[in-house]
């Protein structure tokens, strides 16, 4: 090898002359575009986890594809799950880190409520946070952006529906003792008295009741309501459906589960789901082809082996996209002009373009009936308001 000093000083020169007279395309192809940061909090534990892999799924399809387009205001998605399933004050606490040590630009979160507060009371609106789940309604706080089923679209046509056609006039209500249930549950009974129903009893549950709910469902064997509204989350739900199935009271009580999807569903059983209703924005069999191209691109993405698609899951894909169509708008990262563009916003979701109107989304929805352990779609409610309307 030739060591020669004058000989490696000349081929350095010449290396940077070329350099230069390329237009520095040395020093430009090792400049990266930042990366837009995305502090993804989803159930990875606790009752809740049974969702975490399709919403991981369904992130990380939403960040590939706006990626492979050019990312967010030319930046590629960086994804940073922390988990959301076990106490409030932890997933608090993560949002703090990826905000003050990975610096993210927003965060996304597929949770509880009791979480959602939390989340909220500590960022205090200084990183744009988009919840994407099912919820009560009602929250106006700064910088907070609302994707999720509210109880006007959900709760409401629900309770008309099993008064008016399953002719229930009594109901036991029964969830999970936290804010979602509890506020739902006020407006459940609003609902069902304005449509001729009335409220027998009302219980609420610990996360991971270690009884498996024996207790309860022969307290509501005593007291023959026509029907039960379910307001428990994830593995809850489905010990609670089996307990109810396995004491043989299917056959006479009907149920609405105001957060029963497909995963949810497939838990329970088809041997416990008979009488058992749902009304949720998403079901996996709801037509459309916008949501045929986007069950497409999921199949090809993860093939066989790809998590059951479900309404917690696709609202990940739709937080992604949400906050694509939301920094874009605004030009950046300021609250004010985020909450701004937020209003007639659209944007993608798995089932097709969605619109923000004050910091919630119109949605349609689908009032289903389980046979088995798939959803048969007995009403299409088209473009329901949320119900909340939080000022820019």
């Amino acid at each position: 090898m030739n060591t020669n000093p004058n000989d490696i000083r000349r081929r350095l020169l010449q290396a940077t002359a070329a350099a230069v007279g390329t237009g520095g395309l040395v020093r430009h192809a090792s400049a990266q575009p930042k990366e837009f940061k995305i502090g993804l909090m989803i159930a990875l534990s606790g009752p809740a986890s049974l969702f975490g892999p399709t919403q991981r799924a369904c992130a990380d399809l939403a960040a590939e594809q706006i990626n492979r387009a050019g990312g967010i205001m030319g930046r590629p998605i960086r994804l940073l799950p922390a988990d959301a399933g076990g106490p409030p004050a932890d997933t608090a606490k993560s949002a703090v880190r990826l905000m003050l040590e990975e610096r993210v630009d927003c965060l996304i979160g597929s949770h509880d409520s009791a979480t959602r507060e939390a989340v909220v009371t500590t960022v205090k609106g200084r990183t744009p946070y988009i919840y994407t789940p099912v919820y009560e309604g009602g929250d106006c706080s700064a910088n907070v952006f609302c994707l999720g089923e509210t109880p006007p679209q959900q709760a409401q046509p629900a309770a008309e529906f099993m008064v008016k056609e399953r002719n229930a006039r009594s109901f036991f209500l029964i969830g999970n003792d936290y804010v979602w249930p509890r506020k739902t549950n006020e407006q459940v009974k609003k609902y069902l008295s304005q449509f001729g129903g009335k409220v027998v009893a009302e219980e609420y549950m610990p996360f991971g009741a270690p009884n498996k709910f024996e207790e309860i469902v022969t307290r509501i064997r005593s007291t023959r309501p026509d029907a039960v509204v379910i307001t428990l989350v994830g593995a809850d739900n489905v010990n609670f459906n089996r307990t109810f199935a396995g004491f043989g009271l299917a056959k006479d009580i009907t149920r609405l589960a105001l957060l029963l999807e497909e995963n949810t569903l497939m838990g329970v059983g088809a041997e416990n789901s008979a009488g058992l209703h749902s009304c949720m924005g998403y079901f996996a069999n709801v037509p459309g082809d916008a949501h045929q191209k986007f069950k497409a691109a999921y199949a090809a993405k993860y093939g066989e082996k790809a998590p059951q698609l479900a309404t917690i899951g696709v609202d990940c894909y739709a937080g992604i996209n949400f906050a694509k169509a939301l920094f874009e708008k605004a030009g950046g990262a300021d609250a004010k002009k985020l909450m701004a563009a937020s209003e007639g916003l659209a944007f993608a979701t798995a089932a097709g373009q969605a619109t923000m109107r004050g910091r919630h989304v119109d949605k349609d929805m689908y009032l289903a009936e389980c046979k088995g352990t798939d959803f048969a779609v007995l009403r299409t409610l088209k473009d329901l308001p949320s119900g909340t309307a939080c000022k820019a």
